[in-house]
């Protein structure tokens, strides 16, 4: 009798372990928080300047618990951010704009997607604010055509590098210079 109430006690310790994992997976699936519109006044929290003013794909990051939201006026300054060693672990989610479904010169935040699964067009002659930017893409197709017509080199999230921020890239100026890093 002793040792059948230890192994009852055992295997219920065990599925009350076992459930508390599973919900626990399955609150932080649910916790993704939704993109954030970008509006009029909104300022780049890299650079300051004001976001909807200028063209080409903007970036966002929401952050953990708190969910504070950082906007970027593009994707290169989002990069520029992230790539940062105190901010390269961090508990963030990211969002871009699917430039195959919106329009270069005004995005629409309809179209804003998780920048983790998203393919980069590197070096384009494409601008956005401040000049050269990452065009971004829900589909590496989208993305290739987009490097067939503008120039630049396709790269997944996780292969965009500091370099690729500084090579300037691209064959248009636009409005010169860069963000300091």
């Amino acid at each position: 009798m002793n040792l059948s109430f230890v192994v009852r006690t055992g295997l219920i310790m065990a599925f009350v372990v076992a459930l508390a994992a599973c919900s626990g997976s399955e609150e932080t699936a649910q916790a993704k928080p939704e993109p954030v519109h970008f509006e009029s006044g909104d300022e780049c929290h890299v650079c300051g300047m004001v976001i909807t003013r200028f063209p080409g794909p903007k970036g966002e990051s929401i952050s953990g618990k708190e969910q504070q939201v950082r906007k970027f006026c593009s994707t290169k300054d989002m990069f520029s951010w992230v790539l940062q060693p105190e901010n390269v672990n961090r508990d963030h989610v990211l969002y871009v704009h699917d430039m195959a479904g919106t329009e270069w010169d005004k995005p629409d935040d309809a179209a804003l997607i998780d920048a983790r699964e998203a393919f980069y067009v590197v070096g384009s002659e494409r601008t956005g604010a401040m000049g050269p930017t990452l065009a971004s893409f829900a589909e590496e197709s989208a993305a290739e055509a987009f490097a067939s017509e503008f120039g630049g080199e396709v790269v997944a999230f996780a292969d965009v590098t500091m370099e690729h921020l500084s090579s300037g890239g691209g064959m248009s100026s636009g409005m010169g210079g860069s963000h300091s890093m």
